[in-house]
C-alpha cells in the first residue's frame, strides 16, 4: 500500500514506524527497569541467604543488678539509664544495585549497664550492657532524618517490619535463640576523659574481642559515656545479605554509637 502513497507521504510514514519502533524499544526498557527494580527491592526486604550453622542457645547469664551492687562497697557503681542515653547502629548497603537497597538505622530505647570505677584509676573501672535484641526498633524516621544524607528517606511500615523480621530471623540475628546482645570489658587503658577498652562482645552466640575508644566525664553522681564500636558480622557466625548473584548486599561492617548517661546506683 505505502507503493500508492507519494514520496513525501512514503517518507513520513517510514519516519512514523521508526518512531514507533524507538518508541517500543524505550517502553520495553523502562518496564524491564521497572521489573529488575521492584525484584530487587522485595529481595532487599524479603529474601536472605540460607541460615548459617549455629551455636547451642545461650545460657543464663548472672544477674546483672545483683552483680555490681554488690561491689557498691568497694567502688562507685553507676547505673546507665536508657531514657538518657542514645544508641544507634547503622547497617549500610553494598553491591552493583546498591541505590535499589536501604541503609539503615537502629535505635536501642532499652537496655541494661553498669559501670564500676573502683577509687579514681581508670584502669580499675570495668562495665557491662545487655541490649534485648527484641528492644530493636528498625529506621526510625526521627533517626534517619537525623542521620541524613543516603538514610534520611522513610521507609514504609511494610518494609519495616519485613527488615525487621528478618533481622530477627533465624537467617540473621536469631534472636529466638540468642535473645541478647552482651557487651564485657575485659581491660581498661588511658586516663580520665578519654579511654580505651578492651569488650569482650557476645552476639549470636559468638564472643569476639572489639577494642573501643571512650570519653567517660562524671560529674555530680553522674556518668557521661561516649564512643563508637565497630562490628563485623562474620566474627559473629552472620553471613551478611546477599541476593541475586551479589547484585544487592549488605556490608559486613556495621557501626554502633553511642552516648551513655548514668546515675549513681541507689
Amino acid at each position: 500500500m505505502t507503493d500508492m502513497l507519494p514520496p513525501a507521504g512514503r517518507r513520513s510514514l517510514v519516519h512514523m514506524q521508526g518512531y514507533r519502533r524507538a518508541a517500543d524499544r524505550h517502553l520495553r526498557a523502562a518496564a524491564t527497569r521497572m521489573i529488575l527494580g521492584a525484584t530487587l527491592l522485595l529481595a532487599a526486604c524479603q529474601s536472605l541467604p540460607p541460615p548459617a550453622p549455629g551455636a547451642a542457645p545461650e545460657a543464663a547469664w548472672p544477674d546483672l543488678a545483683v552483680t555490681y551492687r554488690a561491689q557498691a562497697a568497694s567502688a562507685t557503681v553507676y547505673a546507665l539509664d536508657p531514657a538518657a542515653s542514645q544508641v544507634r547502629i547503622y547497617v549500610y548497603r553494598a553491591g552493583a544495585a546498591a541505590r535499589f537497597g536501604h541503609n539503615h538505622v537502629l535505635t536501642v530505647p532499652r537496655f541494661e549497664g553498669y559501670v564500676a570505677v573502683p577509687g579514681d584509676d581508670a584502669s580499675a573501672a570495668h562495665f557491662e550492657l545487655r541490649v534485648p535484641l527484641e528492644a530493636l526498633v528498625v529506621d526510625e524516621p526521627a533517626a534517619r532524618a537525623d542521620t541524613g544524607g543516603s538514610f534520611a528517606g522513610v521507609r514504609s511500615e511494610a518494609d519495616i517490619a519485613g527488615t525487621r523480621a528478618n533481622m530477627l530471623g533465624e537467617r540473621g540475628l536469631d534472636a529466638a535463640r540468642f535473645p541478647q546482645m552482651r557487651l564485657r570489658s575485659l581491660a581498661v587503658e588511658g586516663d580520665w576523659p578519654r579511654l580505651l577498652a578492651r569488650v569482650a562482645v557476645t552476639l549470636h552466640g559468638v564472643t569476639h574481642e572489639e577494642p573501643v575508644a571512650l570519653t567517660v566525664t562524671r560529674e555530680a553522681g553522674r556518668l557521661h559515656v561516649a564512643g563508637t564500636l565497630i562490628l563485623r558480622q562474620r566474627d559473629y557466625g552472620i553471613e551478611p545479605f546477599s541476593a541475586l548473584g551479589g547484585l544487592l548486599q549488605v556490608q559486613d561492617a556495621v557501626t554502633v554509637d553511642f552516648a551513655l548517661t548514668g546515675a549513681v546506683s541507689g
